[in-house]
């Protein structure tokens, strides 16, 4: 194990949900600067920006049902100097709002954080309508778009201070689910870093992985292990930009590649990193994420299971690759 301590990771687990950390980070983002307002579409508590109502009302607005306007409304707010965080699902912004983030955000290059909650099959029964596997895909092509894909609570948390200090559009990426702890809270692991949390003593693959598929590919690397396949496993929270000079490295150490992500294995993490090594280091690699299909209802474990996203589906595949 590198860079990190991760007995408790495997033995005593604390877990929280990635939309808790937001909304920590947002109230605190608040206290400290008051140029940061709130506005949400109908979807207050469930994004938890609610802990940011409670103590700034006037500094709060909820437009409702509305994500299309939300953008405007935002994107005008930032051009008087104010610094707007925006949320709903993140099916609903980006998803049903993204002309208007594309025109009014990133075309006008204001400092609107756009926060998609629920993302990935995690959402569980709510299914394939809800359920955001297209976002980053859709987020990254865009210019002047920075795009956050935290792997725990704490990184969420660091990624409201981050999207802040950049002055310019960013999207975060949140899960429903509570999730293992991963990082512990040090505003010296920059998210605009890849972060080596695993490495073997004789690693024969690199394991990428952004978002909740951390925890997966971290579990996925100790039974790898346990078989005798050494890795490296590294995440990705930030896929644009994205730390290419660390991934190349990381890559070449073993000359062969896994990207894990709980998005469509199109226009995600995955081609991000593919994008990077065939202009720099072109190596074998496989994508493990969600392959060309809606989601669907049921439990999030069991169809982490179902889309080959959890960490026997990772370990199975490196085997493949392996061998």
């Amino acid at each position: 194990l590198t860079n990190r301590a991760y007995k408790d990771f495997f033995e005593n687990p604390k877990e929280e949900a990635l939309r808790d950390g937001f909304g920590k980070g947002l109230l605190d983002l608040g206290r400290k600067h008051k140029d940061v307002v709130a506005v949400c579409a109908d979807l207050t508590e469930s994004t938890r920006m609610h802990l940011f109502k409670n103590e700034f009302p006037d500094r709060f607005f909820e437009v409702g049902i509305t994500e299309q306007h939300m953008a405007c409304f935002a994107s005008g707010m930032a051009s008087m100097g104010l610094r707007p965080y925006i949320s709903s699902y993140a099916m609903f912004s980006p998803g049903r709002n993204w002309e208007q983030i594309r025109t009014a955000i990133c075309y006008n290059d204001v400092p609107v954080i756009i926060v998609g909650s629920h993302a990935g099959v995690s959402v569980g029964p709510d299914g394939g309508t809800h359920q955001a596997l297209e976002d980053v895909a859709i987020m990254r092509v865009l210019p002047n778009m920075t795009v956050f894909t935290p792997s725990d609570a704490n990184e969420a948390y660091e990624a409201v201070f981050e999207s802040y200090a950049l002055g310019k559009p960013a999207y975060i990426r949140l899960a429903r689910e509570k999730t293992k702890v991963v990082v512990e809270h040090n505003r010296a692991n920059k998210l605009n870093k890849v972060h080596e949390l695993w490495r073997s003593r004789s690693p024969q693959v690199t394991i990428f992985a952004s978002g909740t598929s951390v925890q997966e590919a971290l579990m996925a690397s100790k039974l790898l292990e346990e078989k005798g396949i050494g890795s490296i496993m590294a995440e990705v929270p930030m896929i644009k930009p994205i730390d290419a000079q660390t991934i190349i490295s990381l890559s070449s150490e073993t000359g062969k590649v896994v990207t894990v992500e709980n998005h469509q294995i199109y226009g995600g993490m995955g081609s991000a990193i593919a994008e990077t090594l065939s202009a720099n280091k072109p190596l074998p690699i496989s994508f493990i994420g969600v392959k060309d299909k809606f989601g669907q209802s049921g439990a999030p474990k069991e169809l982490l299971e179902f889309y080959e996203i959890d960490y026997m589906a990772i370990t199975n595949k490196v085997l493949e690759l392996i061998r």
